[in-house]
């Protein structure tokens, strides 16, 4: 099948979008920020309820939120009292998911030449992620306590078109999940109402395609597998 540019384009968004771990430190413009936010806020939403809040941070502010989460979580004593507000991974892992996530973490650490037995170094390639991986903004995304299952699948196409907004702008991303442990420091630092709760964080910026990290590239399941065509 002959696909069109406009197909092409955005296929190419989705498609190069990836969990980039490394960044250079080249500056955002607030205005390329805005008009992306802008854009991604088409995303839809159960009766135009836009259940989303955005903390976009740079500069001081995201070096203060760094530092503050990390001088915890690299304590471990301090980091257990730190717990996530909600489950964000299944309680109990089963076949096929528990393959994909130990496939998809020995990959990335074998990239960084990282062995089991190397916990220090797991450990601090896992502190990246409270520094944004180096990129110069940083995202925390909230949502509104009274909201329930549905605006966060909402809430999850709103993150998506983020993603994808980004790859069409030459910019990269990375979801993380990681942040969830450290919301009660989050709302402290952002100064975040007690009806927002906290969903994720984001790392964006311009992918630093020398670091071997941002080489991997995860494997996705073949149509056939998770697709029933009922006639």
């Amino acid at each position: 099948m002959n696909s069109t540019p406009d197909q092409q384009a955005v296929d190419a968004a989705i498609t190069s979008r990836r969990s980039i771990r490394a960044y250079l430190p080249t500056p955002v413009p607030r205005a390329e920020l805005e008009q992306l936010l802008e854009v991604a806020a088409r995303a839809p939403s159960g009766t135009n309820t836009q259940p989303w809040k955005v903390y976009v941070l740079s500069g001081a502010k995201r070096r203060e939120l760094s530092e503050r989460i990390l001088a915890v979580h690299n304590d471990p004593a301090q980091a257990a009292g730190f717990t996530e507000e909600y489950a964000y991974y299944p309680r109990q892992w089963v076949s096929p998911f528990i393959e994909r996530r130990r496939k998809v973490g020995w990959d990335l650490y074998a990239l960084l030449g990282l062995t089991r037995d190397n916990k220090a170094g797991m450990a601090a390639q896992h502190g990246r992620n409270y520094d944004f991986f180096g990129a110069p903004v940083g995202l925390i995304f909230t949502i509104d306590r009274v909201m329930e299952q549905g605006s966060w699948l909402d809430y999850g196409m709103f993150l998506q078109n983020i993603m994808v907004a980004a790859r069409g702008r030459g910019l990269d991303t990375c979801p993380q999940a990681a942040f969830t442990q450290y919301h009660k420091i989050i709302a402290e630092v952002l100064g975040l109402p007690a009806n927002e709760a906290l969903v994720c964080g984001m790392s964006l910026g311009y992918a630093d395609h020398g670091k071997v990290e941002n080489s991997l590239l995860t494997e996705r399941e073949p149509v056939a597998s998770f697709v029933n065509f009922v006639d």
